[in-house]
């Protein structure tokens, strides 16, 4: 139990941090297409880092599907990005990242970019999962010899 609580806390803390990475670098790429004039009212800012962190926590705490091993490991994908994705739309629209006004196409784009981004990640982090425990099972390997 202790190291579930302890992957969970880091994996938020991961998620969290690469969420509000992603929202800085997404920023600069709108500041600078906007000439520098990007500018954010009531409290936008704000919320945007909040809902950022939202969208940290939403990806980062399923994680946890991944200590079970009853689970079969296309169940535990779907059910860590489903919750994530669905937090990401429903903090999006919240916070204005696509609002009202995007056509049905746009918000079909939209969510095709948000899947391709959030299993992108989850590739990069199953790969370097596997990659630790190869190592770790050659160690193991070599001490028996």
């Amino acid at each position: 139990m202790k190291n579930t609580v302890k992957d969970l806390i880091r994996s938020t803390v991961i998620s969290i941090g690469m969420a509000l990475a992603i929202f800085c670098i997404v920023g600069m790429i709108f500041d600078n297409l906007n000439g520098g004039t990007f500018t954010l009212a009531d409290h936008r800012f704000t919320k945007m880092v909040i809902g950022s962190a939202l969208v940290g926590i939403g990806f980062g705490v399923p994680t946890v599907v991944y200590n079970s091993d009853k689970l079969p490991m296309p169940v535990k994908v779907l059910i860590q990005m489903g919750i994530g994705c669905v937090i990401y739309t429903v903090v999006a629209y919240a916070v204005g990242w696509f609002g009202a006004s995007a056509t049905i196409g746009q918000g079909l784009v939209i969510a095709a970019i948000q899947l391709a981004v959030a299993f992108i990640i989850w590739f990069c982090f199953m790969r370097y999962y596997r990659r630790e425990a190869k190592q770790m099972n050659e160690k193991i390997q070599a001490l028996k010899k």
